[in-house]
């Protein structure tokens, strides 16, 4: 059954004009003023220009046919080349010809230290020169959210446009091309070519320094969404409406136009159930280019998880909001589809504003599928998108659902452009694609990218992860392919749902869309959590009273999957060498005991000498491992008083492989008559 509603238009005060249009030359400035234009992502860019992405991606990787490399996974620090400047050691993330612009730098390490620099037009001295981990995602040059961490991904969003080239470089004492953990660097570099003859004025630090206000007014408009809309919209509010199973509801908006603002808002019995199967779809001047779930569409995923972002946000109380501009000519018809059966009641509101049809404006589509089961074993690669006619990649919602806590997503984008053999976009992990890192199970949002759903415990369940582009995104003239790889550190099978937002000239066509079996949703049962490890007559460090620290912090660490006694150890990191930590150890009454301790064993751990009162306790102690471990320690034989003694561990160094952290983990001590 159909419902097809009238239409009361009526106008609301809007708050802020977009922005004005680009001079022809590319500068700092139309750049900056490009992030908050939303109407130039919904026309082909001119001038011209590809996106490319350099990245540490594991270069073992150099063929889809050789099975055995090309789900390679050391995802980090591989470089171009070394060379030496000024008597140090760079290490060459990025060497692109010009005219063009760096968009997008993301970043992600154990301590990147070293010093990131930004060489433009082959001068010697770089534009840009700091501690990398303090220039993106820090305060330094600037702050959120065009420079923010997220769930430890540390991500800048400023262009850094140049006329003729652009190498950057890293740096770091001691540092080794290398798979050795020593810097653990994982980078992303996505940044625009314009074609030969573009004018593009190269940044510099006086034009930044000149632009600290325009800078600031793009920050905050990049947090209110809303206020970027025009102030000669339209509005079109039907009334609230009730659709029973496989009704249908239609608006009709009239053109030429562009939709600028729609709002939906869900109740049901089932929420999660009706966010996944009530289908928005749309035709503009009779092309149908968009069919989607709504919580997909809107990125909240599987019900209704707030969050906020420059395209789209979700509100508290429900209302799901998009802020692409979608053009037509002559006519837009949006439907939404109950495919469930259960009632679902519906609040739309759409809001479309003038638009000039030229030979660049294009139409947006969302593709949408769901695949479950998916196995785990092989790894592959899994499909996005695949597109055919001319057009802009401007980013996705991916919502997995994971049977087991392990992390599920190691697995790197491969993006494919007008029929490349091998993708100029091959990235570094999920998570990094999305902006975070280290299989962070936490809300996060900003205007670029957001993770509304991480259900728990560790990677178990839903997650929502979504990443919309401003800069970055990917303009196509034939064809576009974006895969996705299947990487889980469990054999297993989960189900992958994605949405993808594009804009394509009259005629593109995308390769999925919604299928009635695939609108379910997929849930596993909580996984009960292990009984912790418990050593008889163990005297568990967590529970030892600290006499004094002279540097570092202490704290105790909580990890099962770490399998330490009782779940938990004391943790002592960031010390120095020749730092101390004293441990009151209680005995209860005098005796001969063999002493043992248990001790964590990392990348990040440091060489520890242990004594007890004053009498040191066997040879100094490696703790450097590559990856998480334990090891029962014996400590000799000795007499001991009832009372009080005093253990204390003394910082002496750290493995040349080691990240220096310096740290130390006590599980538990051992007495033993």
């Amino acid at each position: 059954m159909r419902k097809t509603l009238a239409l009361v238009p009526f106008v609301l005060l809007s708050l802020i004009v977009g922005a004005d249009a680009q001079s022809p030359a590319v500068t700092f400035q139309s750049l900056l003023a490009e992030m908050t234009d939303r109407d130039t992502a919904a026309r082909f860019p001119s001038p011209a220009y590809t996106c490319r992405q350099a990245s540490s991606y594991d270069q073992a990787s150099t063929s889809a046919d050789d099975a055995n490399t090309w789900m390679a996974n050391n995802d980090r620090s591989f470089f171009l080349r070394s060379e030496e400047n000024q008597g140090r050691q760079e290490w060459v993330m990025l060497d692109a010809d010009g005219p063009g612009c760096i968009v997008r730098i993301w970043i992600t390490a154990s301590n990147a230290c070293g010093t990131l620099r930004v060489y433009v037009d082959g001068a010697s001295e770089p534009v840009l020169a700091e501690e990398a981990q303090k220039l993106i995602g820090d305060n330094v040059l600037l702050g959120p959210p065009l420079s923010e961490t997220r769930a430890r991904g540390r991500n800048l969003y400023l262009p850094i446009p140049y006329g003729k080239h652009c190498k950057i470089t890293y740096d770091r004492p001691n540092f080794q091309q290398s798979k050795d953990k020593d810097d653990l660097l994982y980078y992303q570099i996505n940044y625009r070519t314009y074609a030969e003859g573009s004018q593009v004025e190269s940044f510099n630090r006086e034009t930044f320094d000149a632009s600290k206000s325009s800078i600031e007014q793009l920050q905050t408009a990049l947090l209110k969404p809303a206020e970027a809309l025009p102030n000669d919209l339209k509005h079109y509010t039907p009334p609230t409406t009730t659709l029973q199973p496989d009704e249908s509801m239609r608006v009709t908006l009239p053109g030429p136009a562009a939709v600028r603002q729609l709002i939906v808002q869900i109740k049901a019995d089932d929420l999660a159930l009706a966010t996944r199967q009530t289908v928005l779809s749309a035709e503009f001047d009779g092309q149908s280019t968009l069919a989607c779930p709504v919580g997909d569409f809107f990125g909240s995923g599987v019900g209704v998880n707030p969050f906020q972002g420059w395209w789209r946000e979700v509100k508290q109380d429900g209302q799901m909001i998009c802020y692409w501009p979608m053009p037509y000519r002559e006519g837009c018809r949006l439907r939404l589809k109950n495919h469930g059966q259960q009632p679902v009641t519906l609040t739309v509101k759409a809001a479309t504003g003038p638009w000039t049809w030229d030979d660049r404006s294009m139409y947006f589509h969302t593709d949408w599928r769901q695949q479950y089961p998916i196995s785990t074993r092989p790894m592959h690669d899994w499909n996005y998108l695949e597109a055919a006619g001319q057009g802009v990649y401007m980013g996705d919602t991916l919502c997995v659902v994971n049977p087991v806590t392990a992390w599920w997503g190691e697995g790197d984008e491969k993006i494919y452009v007008d029929g490349e053999a091998f993708p100029s976009h091959f990235g570094t992990g999920t998570e990094d694609y999305y902006g975070y890192a280290w299989c962070t199970p936490a809300f996060f949002e900003s205007p670029f990218h957001a993770q509304p759903r991480a259900q728990g415990p560790g990677n178990f369940g839903h997650t929502t992860n979504t990443r919309v582009r401003l800069l970055d995104g990917i303009p196509f003239t034939k064809s576009l392919k974006v895969d996705m790889e299947v990487w889980h550190w469990k054999e297993c099978e989960v189900a992958y749902a994605v949405a993808t937002y594009w804009y394509g000239r009259p005629g593109a066509q995308g390769n999925h869309t919604p299928d009635a079996e695939q609108l379910k949703v997929v849930n596993f049962e909580k996984p009960k959590p292990p009984k912790p490890r418990m050593v008889e007559d163990a005297i568990e460090g967590e529970g030892l009273r600290i006499a004094a620290t002279t540097g570092g912090t202490t704290q105790i660490q909580k990890g099962a999957s770490f399998r330490w006694s009782n779940n938990q150890q004391l943790w002592w990191i960031d010390g120095k060498p020749g730092d101390k930590l004293t441990l009151i150890v209680p005995v209860k009454k005098a005796g001969t005991y063999k002493l043992a301790a248990e001790l964590t064993k990392a990348v990040d751990y440091g060489i520890v000498q242990l004594t007890l009162d004053g009498k040191s306790l066997a040879d100094p102690i490696d703790l450097y491992n590559d990856g998480v471990t334990r090891q029962v320690y014996p400590l000799g034989t000795h007499e001991l008083s009832a009372g009080e003694h005093r253990l204390t561990v003394e910082i002496i160094g750290a493995n040349e492989k080691a990240v220096k952290r310096h740290m130390f983990g006590l599980d538990y001590l051992k007495l033993e008559e």
